[in-house]
């Protein structure tokens, strides 16, 4: 019995110890679905993967991302860095531009002895190399070429201005006696200038310039405007001005009453009630441009040349030769033409007197190389043709009887003249060659002028307008030159002007400033074989034929 009870009781701990639920073997059967389970955990695994495939992309993208901005970040600071360094260096450059402008300015404003006078006792800076170690011919030569070839050849130069001037007299008076001088210009007696009356014309054929000053029919009168009045004016307009038309009972300069308050009691004499200052009316003058108060250059132009044919008309019965426009351009260009074939040519130049002056506005310039901008219609050159004259009359009654300084500007403008036949004009014109002998005349004692120092002082002549060219400056001899006498009489306004450099179309203009200069070393370089040709014989001279002209 309790054996059985035994075996009773270990059959149930053993069923007890062994029932699944109690104590699971760990090598239990797999259950029916363990495959299902194993896909659906290689799907849940594949799915893993592929999260992990996205995130580490992610990851990828959001590094290329990062470094592409840190990239970014840098050549932008790359750029910037570069953009300071160029705006710094922009900025050094400029500010070294405006000191060399500045100092440059100064430097051309300022005082020198080659062109303002300086000391004007000597000329320190005509002490270097001269002329490319080019020579001249010696004072022996130079005395028998002026002998034979300038002197002979200008000695009918006074028959030729008596003939002129004469026929001008005759063709002015004529001129006259057509206008209406309620409505037309009035001309004055004319006045002569330049090489002709300054007795250094060389070139052939002989050639006289005469200005003819006009003015305006009442009520109208000229008011000139210089262009050292205004700060404003560009420098290519300096040395020019503007010659404004006003009626007598427009202009108020002379007029307090419309700077002063009258009293209501009290009438201006001048200007009535209905008589006004009217600002904004304009001119009815047929010589001004539409719309504008200024004089016309090229309305004088027409109104001259229409005026001077009708005079030729009325007395072109009284003489045996033609009277022929010169040149369709220039207004008083006129040629007489001879039946023997010969002709003789002169210029007749309409100016305007500036105030009471000797200075004129003149309607054009004579025919010189420049190379300059052409300037509006109303811009009138200014003229200081009669100081020029005055100047040289005054300064040979101090010099030593028989002096060389008009030979020198003589044999100077002979030898420019053959040059520009040969290697056609350049930048360098007679004005240019008497502006230097001016300023030599002043910085010279009179003593230096002595006929036996010809060939120094046309070496010297030649050697300042050389370091001109070399420094592209040559300043006019009366604009800002303050060592001008003050007896000449110019007015206080151009004394007082910034100095006018007559060579700075040569610093605009490279190839114009390189053909000049090569011109004037050839010219030098062919100086004494000319000289000595036409020293032992004078051949003729043939002039370049000229336009063909209009018959009047």
């Amino acid at each position: 019995m309790a054996l059985g009870l035994f075996r009773v009781c270990l059959v149930v701990v053993t069923a007890i110890i062994n029932h699944p639920l109690l104590f699971p073997w760990e090598n239990a059967t797999v259950p029916e679905n363990e495959e299902e389970i194993i896909r659906k955990m290689q799907a849940h695994q594949e799915k893993l993967q592929l999260e992990q495939l996205r995130l580490e992309e992610e990851v990828a993208q959001l590094a290329a991302e990062k470094e592409a901005l840190e990239r970014a970040a840098e050549e932008g600071q790359q750029q910037n860095d570069s953009r300071t360094a160029w705006d710094l260096w922009s900025t050094l450059c400029m500010i070294l531009f405006l000191v060399i402008e500045v100092w440059r300015q100064d430097h051309q404003d300022g005082p020198s002895p080659e062109c303002l006078g300086g000391d004007e006792d000597e000329l320190p800076g005509l002490a270097g190399t001269p002329l490319r170690g080019l020579t001249l011919p010696d004072k022996a030569t130079l005395d028998h070429f002026y002998e034979r070839c300038i002197r002979g050849a200008t000695a009918d130069a006074a028959r030729t201005r008596e003939f002129v001037e004469g026929f001008v007299d005759d063709l002015l008076e004529a001129l006259r006696s057509l206008c209406n001088r309620d409505t037309d210009m009035e001309v004055e007696d004319f006045i002569g200038v330049d090489s002709m009356y300054e007795n250094w014309q060389v070139d052939k054929p002989l050639l006289c310039h005469l200005f003819v000053p006009f003015i305006p029919p009442e009520p109208y009168h000229f008011h000139p405007e210089l262009w050292c009045s205004s700060r404003s004016v560009p420098l290519d307009r300096q040395g020019y001005g503007q010659i404004k038309v006003v009626r007598a009972d427009e202009d108020t300069l002379g007029c307090i009453c419309d700077k002063t308050k009258l009293g209501e009691d009290m009438l201006c004499l001048l200007h009535g009630k209905n008589n006004l200052v009217q600002p904004g009316r304009e001119v009815e003058d047929p010589l001004c441009g539409k719309g504008s108060p200024y004089l016309n250059t090229l309305q004088v132009m027409k109104w001259f040349q229409t005026a001077l044919t009708r005079a030729w008309h009325r007395i072109a019965h009284k003489y045996e030769f033609e009277l022929a426009f010169g040149q369709l351009d220039t207004p008083g260009s006129l040629k007489i033409k001879f039946r023997s074939g010969k002709f003789m040519p002169f210029n007749l130049i309409p100016v305007i007197q500036c105030d009471d002056s000797d200075l004129y506005f003149v309607s054009h310039l004579p025919r010189e190389p420049s190379g300059g901008t052409s300037v509006s219609s109303t811009d009138w050159p200014l003229s200081f043709a009669v100081y020029e004259r005055h100047f040289l009359r005054t300064t040979s009654k101090a010099l030593p009887e028989g002096a060389c300084h008009l030979s020198c500007l003589q044999i100077a403008s002979f030898l420019l003249s053959k040059q520009s036949r040969l290697t056609g004009p350049s930048g360098l014109g007679n004005y240019h060659l008497k502006t230097a002998l001016l300023h030599l005349l002043l910085s010279r004692r009179a003593a230096d002028w002595k006929a036996g120092l010809l060939d120094a002082r046309l070496h010297e002549l030649l050697r300042f307008l050389e370091k001109s060219l070399l420094e592209k400056k040559l300043h006019h001899f009366f604009i800002g030159n303050r060592k001008v006498p003050e007896t000449m009489g110019l007015p206080e306004a151009v004394r007082r002007a910034e100095p006018l450099n007559l060579f700075r179309p040569f610093v605009l203009q490279r190839s114009l400033y390189r053909k000049t200069v090569d011109s004037f070393y050839e010219m030098l370089k062919n100086a004494p074989a000319l000289i000595s040709e036409y020293s032992l014989h004078i051949p003729t001279d043939h002039a370049s034929l000229p336009q063909k002209p209009v018959v009047l």
